[in-house]
């Protein structure tokens, strides 16, 4: 889940606050686009997000008892080729624990990482053997769509819940399983609010859509294909690990598309911009969540300044208490994409175990029918695991950061 440099700069301090102070959570209708250079339309950052007033919080009320043994896992990529979306989900659980033991002395819950590499084929040993440890209780993970694909028959059989603060493939609430839990929007939501972004907001008149062969990227190309509807130029497929991208940019350049949606993760996408930059497109270039990451700015250089993405996650770098602790456990590096539903999906099974749901069956239902905000959504899951009415939001790279530009698709 990009190109071309339209992002205007502001030269003086009092300009800037006037931007900030217009858009400042959402900005409305007149004010959240200016025509930038070659008629291309700029969206600016917003500088905040609200906060649910009554969110859960890990805490609690610092009176929980548990088990010495009682253990939280995270199964994900930890190394491999896209582990930074790993490590931003997995900082994010652990300030909720950290945050939990420290108000709660008679409930120290364990912590545990089972990597991944977030590989579907490597990912059923780490499962196998984390199902296989009785003191583990819940799970937040798996983050990738083809590793939750392959791995979700593994925790059905044990009855162990996991969530999922980032896996967005669609299909995967259709396997029947009672124990996978989705922890934001899926693809069936994303992919439109991604090509309403495009023709809308960016107004692309014609876009080259890019996928890659993971079930992420071609559950995604699927429903944001269906969404452009005739503003699709064309359509072509790449594979993991690809690095020579000259085939597919030729077809776009030779399409005259004004716009490339890219279908994938950003270890393909850095090399793909870069390449694409360096044929002459000159044209947006859009992303989802999958490419919104630090690591997608380090690869790809210069190229990746205009990019924009969309993602539904939550920016939670614009919430100051949460941003600062974060840092704690992060070596002072910034929420990144999914770090806060990480949080939140650890507040959840945490917030279980303190009330007494400490057995695999009876946290299991818990989560079943919670209904609670959360600091980035409100958390209410249908029969099937998904969650409703979830938001996705757009982002951009300005000055070689990412930064939020509000909900996209509505």
């Amino acid at each position: 889940m990009y190109r071309k440099k339209v992002f205007t700069s502001f030269a003086t301090a009092a300009a800037l606050s006037l931007l900030l102070s217009s858009c400042a959570n959402q900005a409305g209708p007149g004010t959240n686009e200016t025509s930038s250079a070659g008629g291309k339309v700029d969206v600016p950052a917003i500088s905040k997000v609200d906060v649910p007033s009554a969110a859960v919080l890990p805490k609690g009320d610092g009176k929980a008892t548990c088990p010495a043994t009682t253990t939280l896992a995270f199964a994900g990529a930890q190394t491999g080729p896209n582990a930074q979306l790993g490590v931003n989900i997995f900082n994010g659980i652990q300030l909720a624990i950290n945050q939990h033991n420290q108000a709660n002395p008679g409930c120290q819950v364990q912590f545990k990482k089972f990597d991944t590499e977030g590989d579907p084929n490597k990912a059923t040993g780490p499962v196998t053997q984390l199902v296989s440890e009785e003191a583990v209780v819940g799970v937040i993970g798996l983050p990738f769509s083809g590793e939750s694909k392959a791995t979700g028959n593994i925790f059905e059989q044990r009855g162990l819940v996991h969530i999922t603060p980032s896996a967005t493939n669609p299909s995967l609430t259709e396997n029947g399983w009672s124990t996978f839990f989705r922890g934001l929007g899926n693809d069936a939501v994303q992919g439109p609010a991604a090509a309403k972004f495009l023709t809308g907001k960016l107004g692309a008149k014609k876009v080259y859509l890019v996928q890659d062969d993971s079930d992420y990227g071609i559950g995604l190309a699927t429903s944001t294909t269906k969404g452009l509807g005739d503003a699709l130029a064309g359509s072509d497929k790449v594979t993991t690990g690809q690095k020579d991208f000259s085939a597919v940019i030729s077809k776009i350049i030779n399409a005259k598309a004004d716009a490339v949606f890219y279908s994938g993760y950003y270890a393909e996408g850095a090399p793909f911009i870069q390449q694409l930059s360096g044929k002459g497109f000159t044209g947006t270039f859009v992303a989802p969540d999958g490419v919104k990451d630090d690591q997608f700015i380090k690869q790809a250089g210069d190229a990746s300044n205009g990019a924009f993405f969309t993602c539904p996650c939550i920016p939670g770098e614009l919430i100051p208490d949460f941003a600062s602790a974060y840092k704690e456990v992060s070596k002072g590096a910034a929420p990144g994409t999914y770090s806060i539903e990480g949080y939140d999906a650890a507040t959840v099974l945490l917030s279980g175990i303190d009330a007494g749901k400490q057995s695999r069956p009876d946290l299991l239902a818990w989560v079943k029918s919670y209904d609670k905000d959360g600091l980035s959504k409100h958390y209410k899951w249908d029969a099937k695991g998904e969650l409703q009415a979830p938001t996705v939001y757009g982002y951009k790279v300005e000055n070689a950061k990412i930064v939020p530009v509000g909900p996209i698709g509505e």
